[in-house]
């Protein structure tokens, strides 16, 4: 009967552990990306979203695009961002050995608060960031209330 020698099991359930952590943090440290989208070029762009007392205000980077490629939409309480950007190969010279910005067709959609007047809803463009400001109605800003002092109850009793 051979004798066999077991190494520390511990130090080789760390080493295993280790090695897991390794391969899913460099499958997790890319973007996202499922088959779908690898086949129909589906993305999208990074969008911020931020509120004042007066607004929402939404920014969209979209670099590389011109106001008339990007359609923005306004209905029933949600806002559309939509655009397209396409894969423009020079010639046929060209051999590309990276490809890294995303292409193809975009749509993006975000539900808007109640208290936006959408009458006044307005978009800006400029150096490929695409800013949407959404201003609160009237009536749905915070207000102040101040509070006044009341003056203490006098009690007179007749003598």
């Amino acid at each position: 009967m051979n004798i066999i020698r077991w190494n520390d099991p511990f130090r080789e359930l760390a080493t295993l552990q280790s090695r897991l952590n390794q391969a899913f943090d460099t499958t997790l440290s890319r973007p996202a990306r499922n088959e779908e989208e690898l086949l129909t070029g589906a993305w999208a762009p990074p969008v911020d979203i931020l509120e004042t007392k007066e607004k929402t205000v939404l920014k969209a980077e979209l670099p590389g695009f011109d106001e008339d490629q990007i359609h923005l939409h306004f209905e029933d309480g949600i806002l559309s961002l939509e655009g397209e950007r396409k894969f423009e190969k020079e010639n046929a010279d060209e051999n590309y050995h990276r490809v890294e910005r995303s292409y193809g067709r975009f749509v993006r959609s975000f539900t808007i608060p109640s208290n936006v007047d959408n009458e006044k809803i307005s978009a800006a463009f400029h150096n490929g960031i695409l800013t949407v400001e959404l201003p609160k109605r009237e009536e749905t800003k915070p207000k102040q209330i101040k509070i006044q002092a009341k003056s203490p109850a006098i009690d007179v009793k007749k003598g």
